[in-house]
């Protein structure tokens, strides 16, 4: 993730496998790592670049599920810290670790709204993956459906105006995409960004994996360590990001 010529860093997401169970809804919760599991899903607010504000809270409840379909929401304000991301309040899926060339489809719908003033942000899924079920992250895979305000996503390279350097554009699940490829540390990051926005997604996220395998030369022995959906905050004042149905199964 990235805005203007700052290069940002994210942190992985550990996951929490729940029994299924019927939920109601919650009270907001707001602490830095605060999570909620429910079914076979786990909320978490992860404020994990809250430090970089010069003021500012985020909070976030969940707010249903019904079978395998998940509601939750997440309401922010943050000031300062220009270009660098606060939070990346998201819900992710348990999963047994393979290889992806294991995994036969990662079927996945998702809808949701913003509102708020002056935001500045990306409502994106976030995939990690390692040679090893164990390992350290070494791929990051986002697919955004929404580049809000400005926020733009990882490049090795950058335009005079700093925007960063696409390198395909590819139609998958039914979207047109443009592709961008950077470093994060020691991981390096595909971000898909939809040609518009995308507030009802519907389609298997292996496409994205199986485009990356045969041409971007992502491994296919990678292992999936989680996969996660969200917003990530960069700035903005009474945002509210409502989930109203997300779900994803892994097969």
């Amino acid at each position: 993730m990235r805005f203007s010529t700052a290069v940002l860093t994210g942190s992985s997401i550990v996951l929490a496998a729940a029994l299924p169970t019927n939920t109601f809804k919650r009270a907001d919760s707001c602490g830095q790592w605060d999570t909620v599991e429910t079914g076979s899903y786990t909320v978490y607010n992860n404020l994990w670049g809250q430090s970089s504000a010069t003021s500012g809270s985020q909070c976030f409840g969940v707010d249903g599920l019904s079978g395998d379909t998940l509601s939750w929401h997440t309401s922010w304000s943050w000031e300062g810290g220009e270009g660098q991301v606060k939070s990346y309040p998201n819900v992710v899926v348990s999963l047994d670790s393979k290889p992806l060339s294991e995994i036969t489809s990662m079927q996945s719908s998702w809808s949701w709204s913003y509102d708020g003033s002056n935001i500045v942000a990306d409502v994106a899924y976030d995939m990690f993956t390692s040679s090893t079920a164990g390992g350290s992250n070494e791929y990051e895979i986002m697919i955004w459906l929404a580049a809000l305000g400005g926020a733009g996503p990882i490049s090795s390279t950058y335009g005079a105006d700093g925007s960063a350097t696409p390198i395909a554009t590819v139609a998958l699940a039914g979207t047109n995409w443009t592709l961008y490829k950077g470093p994060n540390g020691d991981m390096t990051v595909f971000s898909f960004l939809a040609d518009s926005e995308v507030t009802n997604f519907s389609g298997d996220l292996k496409e994205f994996i199986d485009y990356l395998a045969s041409n971007q030369g992502l491994p296919s022995s990678q292992h999936l360590l989680s996969a996660g959906a969200g917003t990530e905050p960069f700035s903005g004042s009474d945002a509210v990001f409502t989930v109203s149905a997300y779900s994803l199964t892994i097969e």
